[in-house]
């Protein structure tokens, strides 16, 4: 059976294909930085519940957005216009994912277990994952954070207090990833708010191939709060 191994952790997934119809590939494991950047090298990423063992997901069909093809909604970019935000990159990742751990709506609980918040706080100490953050009139008022690796941004979650806050981030963050040459921006799962910024979905097959290459480009580590940095071998 074909593995997916990253050179210096040691850590190998089986491969996507065997993946269950709903997505899900592997069951156990931990949320160590080597397993986790090896799960995202291998097109995966983990979400489970409370009482549950770390499950590792690589659905098929995959949504995700290619920078080059984002499309700003009249709606946001007049709110833009008014300048009702200003925004930035790893000024408060720890605000961020608490705020995305957040129950919503008629959900009590959430997916970002507290170990999964020590986990990405982790690889942002380590310069992998990194936040955005909008703020009005000095107020955290949306954000999101995510993955880092070669020209791949893998998005995990986003939140607002005020409406448009998040997808102001968003639309800040892609800009940003233009600029930076990113290829790929990994969006998980299908949303209708995602289709409206440009992104589709893309037979699994497609978003490994398309992994493969970004992540043969050099890796970003480091504090993004400066801009984006130059980047260095991944297996450096």
């Amino acid at each position: 059976m074909p593995v997916y191994r990253l050179p210096d952790t040691g850590i190998a997934f089986p491969d996507p294909s065997d993946a269950e119809p709903d997505g899900l590939l592997a069951v156990g494991g931990d949320l160590t930085p080597h397993r986790l950047i090896a799960a995202y090298c291998a097109g995966l990423f983990p979400w489970y519940h409370e009482d549950s063992p770390p499950l590792w997901w690589s659905p098929d069909p995959r949504c995700i957005l290619l920078p080059y093809e984002f499309h700003l909604p009249r709606s946001l970019a007049r709110t833009l216009k008014r300048a009702c935000f200003s925004f930035s990159f790893d000024r408060a990742f720890p605000e961020v994912i608490c705020a995305c751990a957040e129950p919503r709506g008629d959900h009590d609980g959430t997916w970002l277990l507290p170990e999964m918040i020590a986990a990405y706080t982790t690889l942002h100490k380590l310069g992998l994952a990194h936040s955005v953050e909008a703020w009005h009139n000095g107020e955290l008022a949306g954000g999101l954070y995510g993955i880092s690796l070669g020209s791949a941004f893998f998005g995990e979650s986003m939140f607002f207090r005020r409406p448009d806050a998040s997808k102001a981030a968003f639309a800040h963050l892609v800009s940003a990833l233009q600029k930076a040459s990113f290829s790929l921006i990994d969006c998980q799962q299908v949303t209708h708010n995602l289709l409206r910024f440009g992104a589709k979905a893309v037979p699994r097959s497609e978003f490994l191939e398309r992994l493969k290459c970004a992540l043969a480009a050099p890796l970003r580590r480091g504090s993004w709060e400066g801009g984006i940095p130059a980047g260095e071998r991944l297996d450096a």
